[in-house]
C-alpha cells in the first residue's frame, strides 16, 4: 500500500508539473507583443532627430511613443535610415510604420495607408534679409534646393510647368534642410520653401542671421500623418484611436508646443479623420 500511494503521488505530481508548465506557456504566449517598427530619417529636427543622449525624438517620435505607451498588443522599435528607405522599407514589410514629416499625396495614398493627422505644418518661405522676394509669386526667375521625391520638390515642379516662361531653377540635393538652410545662409541659391516648424527651428538653433522667413497663406490646413505598408489595417486602427484620445486629453498640443513651438500645430477634433483622395 505504501509503495502503491508513493507512485500514484509522484504521478500526480508530475502532472501538476506539467500543467503549471503548460499554463506558464501560455501565459507567456499571450503577453507576448507585436513589434512595430517605425522608420524615420532622424535628422529633420523637430520631427525627427538624434537628441543629447543619441536616443532618437522629436514630435514624431514622441507622438509615435504615446501612442504606444501601455499598450498590451503593441511595441515600437525605432529605425533611422535614408529617406527614400522609408518608403522602400514599407514596400517590403521591413518596416510596418513611419513617421517623418509627412504629407498627403495621392500617389502615396494608392501605395500606403494613412494615419488620422498628427499635426499641422503651415508652409514658409526662408530667403535672405535683403532678398527681393517677398512672396510665393515672386519666385519665378530664382534658384532653389529640394531632395527628389518630397512634396516640396512636386509642388515647385507643378509651379514650372504653370510658369514655363520664368520657372524656379531647381538644385536637386541629398542634403539635410539643416544643410540647405546653411548654403541660403551663405546665399548659394535664392530661397527654400519648407515647414515653419522645421525651418524655424533650423535658424534658432544653427543661428542663421542672415534668414528670414515669409509666411504663405494656404487653402487648405497642411496636416502631417503616420503611414503604413497596406497590411496594417488593425495597426492602422489601434494608431488612429489612440490619436484621437491623445488629442483629446492634451497630449498632442503639449508635444507640439515643445517640439514645433507653438501648441496650436495640432489638428481639431473635426480633422481627425484619414484623408481620401482629392482627385
Amino acid at each position: 500500500m505504501k509503495l502503491k500511494n508513493i507512485v500514484k503521488f509522484g504521478a500526480v505530481a508530475v502532472a501538476s508539473v506539467a500543467l503549471l508548465a503548460a499554463c506558464s506557456s501560455n501565459s507567456s504566449g499571450k503577453g507576448a507583443k507585436e513589434t512595430v517598427t517605425f522608420a524615420t530619417v532622424g535628422t529633420t529636427n523637430p520631427f525627427s532627430y538624434e537628441g543629447k543622449d543619441g536616443n532618437l525624438t522629436g514630435y514624431d517620435v514622441e507622438v509615435a511613443k504615446a501612442v504606444f505607451k501601455g499598450s498590451d498588443k503593441y511595441q515600437v522599435e525605432f529605425k533611422k535610415t535614408e529617406w527614400s528607405s522609408v518608403f522602400a522599407g514599407l514596400d517590403s514589410s521591413k518596416y510596418q510604420m513611419a513617421g517623418n514629416n509627412i504629407s498627403y499625396s495621392d500617389e502615396r495614398a494608392s501605395k500606403y495607408l494613412y494615419s488620422e493627422p498628427t499635426g499641422t505644418t503651415p508652409s514658409v518661405l526662408a530667403v535672405p534679409k535683403d532678398s527681393d522676394i517677398k512672396s510665393f509669386d515672386d519666385i519665378g526667375g530664382h534658384s532653389t534646393q529640394v531632395v527628389q521625391g518630397t512634396t516640396t520638390a512636386k509642388q515647385l515642379e507643378d509651379y514650372n510647368k504653370k510658369h514655363s516662361d520664368n520657372p524656379v531653377d531647381i538644385k536637386y540635393t541629398d542634403e539635410d534642410i539643416t544643410q540647405i538652410l546653411g548654403s541660403l545662409n551663405d546665399s548659394k541659391f535664392d530661397f527654400k520653401l519648407f515647414d515653419a516648424p522645421t525651418v524655424n527651428s533650423v535658424i534658432k538653433n544653427q543661428s542663421l542671421d542672415n534668414l528670414k522667413t515669409i509666411e504663405l497663406p494656404s487653402d487648405e490646413q497642411p496636416f502631417i500623418y503616420f503611414v503604413f505598408s497596406n497590411d496594417q489595417k488593425d495597426l492602422q486602427k489601434f494608431v488612429n484611436k489612440r490619436l484621437e484620445e491623445l488629442q483629446k486629453d492634451g497630449t498632442l498640443a503639449k508635444l507640439a508646443k515643445k517640439y514645433l513651438g507653438n501648441e496650436d500645430y495640432i489638428p481639431e477634433p473635426k480633422d481627425m479623420k484619414v484623408p481620401s483622395k482629392k482627385g
